[in-house]
């Protein structure tokens, strides 16, 4: 690489004139808490998603514990999650009082292995927390045909999700509760943000009650249940609503760039892109890749200024949760292990030019040459 040529970064939010006039607006009406914004904000995210309910997070992690919280797994009570997957889906279980039980994902789609999480189920098992990783969904119909088999509550992990369909129909409103996130890496960004949806009046009742310190309403000092304070701000709502007016490009300008990875690759012999599995609709969340050699690829991209992402660490073998359950053990976890070896994710964000994308993929293909 030469001292000249720019260096392509693994996620670039995009961030124009739109959210800062919404954001000026917010800051001349002299009203940062929740107001005006986060309403029409959440009201434009409930038609987007069609789901009845919904109540903002301060982040997707929070969004997931409020979720559980609010459909009432029980403490100490174990949740299926996938051993494939950022953290913060299992941290969460554990900040809402109940167990993560780790099942292994299926390795053409990186989704949760729906036979694996039967096997697991047990006496004290409550819920199970599909992953809709990498712009993809789940197999819904295979997962909440097994929690209606054997008793299971459904919350949805739809942080990589906004914008994903499963049979026409968005991801985050087939279970008991569906968590979005607005992280700077995802399809729209508020910077930190997340939303729960639900189709229960009274579980979204509780979520009321649960983020707003035991209140409906604030402004009143009489708590009729004990929550939280999990608010977000009329500035972030600001730029959420900027960022889903531009939506549409956002999804078609990341699909182009994917396209043309695929294009680009498609003799390479050596690599291989995960795709839409059948029934769901993909709004890529990177450009996941599963290659030989991975770790020397990644340096050898990162040495002509690329940068990319690994995948998740198998969570099972994360030291945080090894040290405090053991789970490391002897557990057969061969898939998410193998995605991690093998997996790498390539920038696909909206204002990444074209030019880029192949730049990455033919030194990509001058790596294995």
């Amino acid at each position: 690489m030469t001292g000249t040529t720019p260096r392509i970064p693994q996620v670039q939010p995009w961030i124009g004139e739109e959210e800062k006039a919404l954001v000026d607006g917010v800051i001349q009406d002299n009203w940062l808490t929740e107001g005006a914004r986060c309403k029409e904000f959440a009201q434009r995210l409930l038609e987007l998603i069609d789901a009845p309910y919904g109540v903002f997070a301060p982040n997707g992690t929070l969004a997931l514990a409020l979720a559980l919280l609010a459909v009432e797994v029980p403490l100490g009570a174990e949740v299926i999650v996938p051993n494939s997957t950022f953290v913060g889906s299992a941290s969460a279980v554990i900040l809402a009082g109940a167990r993560p039980v780790f099942v292994d994902i299926d390795p053409d789609t990186l989704q949760i292995d729906v036979d694996q999480a039967e096997k697991a189920v047990t006496a004290s098992t409550a819920a199970i927390m599909p992953v809709h990783l990498m712009g993809v969904s789940a197999d819904m119909d295979a997962v909440m045909s097994l929690a209606e088999r054997r008793g299971l509550r459904v919350v949805e992990d739809a942080a990589q999700g906004i914008g994903v369909t499963y049979r026409d129909r968005h991801v985050g409103t087939f279970g008991d509760a569906g968590c979005f996130s607005f992280f700077a890496d995802k399809t729209i960004t508020t910077g930190e943000g997340g939303f729960v949806t639900c189709r229960s009046p009274q579980t979204y009742e509780r979520l009321r009650l649960l983020r707003n310190q035991g209140r409906l309403e604030s402004g009143s000092f009489i708590h009729a249940a004990v929550g939280f304070n999990f608010r977000i701000t009329d500035v972030q709502a600001a730029i959420g609503i900027a960022q889903l007016g531009k939506l549409d490009q956002i999804i078609s300008r990341k699909r182009a760039n994917h396209a043309q990875y695929e294009e680009t690759l498609r003799c390479n012999p050596h690599v291989w892109i995960y795709r839409a599995p059948v029934g769901s609709s993909h709004v890529p969340f990177r450009c996941a890749l599963r290659c030989e050699r991975a770790f020397e690829l990644a340096e050898y991209l990162d040495s002509h200024g690329i940068d990319t992402r690994r995948f998740f660490y198998p969570l099972h073998q994360q030291p945080c949760f090894v040290d405090a359950f053991g789970f490391m053990g002897d557990a057969p976890f061969p898939h998410s292990i193998g995605a991690y070896e093998h997996g790498l994710l390539l920038p696909v964000y909206p204002t990444m030019p074209q030019e880029a994308v192949i730049r990455i993929a033919s030194t990509i293909n001058r790596f294995y040459e």
